[in-house]
């Protein structure tokens, strides 16, 4: 199983929103190396729902339910989506700055590509940013 991280501004979509459709189309990445990594999801991988610019810390925890396919939003071909549904809230959310004071956490690709939307974290960061958030 592999992990990652999405970032979505709350006010366009939240976790709430999310957690009320039950699942989404992770649609509208324009960037390649996110591209890639949305390439790179399997089903059943887990990934972290960050809420960027408003709030900026990770709230929840999704999972990969349809791996890549061509963006319906576009019809070049270069762009995928995949498939997420919720599986838990955090107890309490985990924020940048918390992220970025944990010297567990110094390599998280959050920090070092700040800009990345679509971005892999690995295992033991993983499991961190969930013991920070129980």
């Amino acid at each position: 199983m592999n992990y990652w991280l999405v970032k979505s501004e709350p006010h366009k979509y939240s976790w709430e929103q999310f957690n009320k459709d039950g699942r989404a189309v992770w649609d509208g990445v324009r960037n390649f190396a996110a591209r890639n990594n949305l390439r790179a999801m399997k089903e059943g991988d887990l990934v972290f729902f960050y809420h960027s610019n408003e709030g900026k810390d990770v709230v929840g925890i999704a999972k990969v339910i349809k791996e890549s396919y061509q963006d319906p939003t576009t019809d070049d071909t270069n762009w995928l989506v995949v498939d997420l549904v919720p599986v838990e809230a955090l107890k309490k959310s985990v924020t940048l700055a918390q992220i970025k004071a944990e010297p567990a956490l110094k390599d998280i690709q959050l920090v070092k590509l700040g800009r990345l939307s679509v971005s892999a974290v690995k295992r033991e960061e993983f499991d961190k940013i969930v013991e920070m958030g129980s």
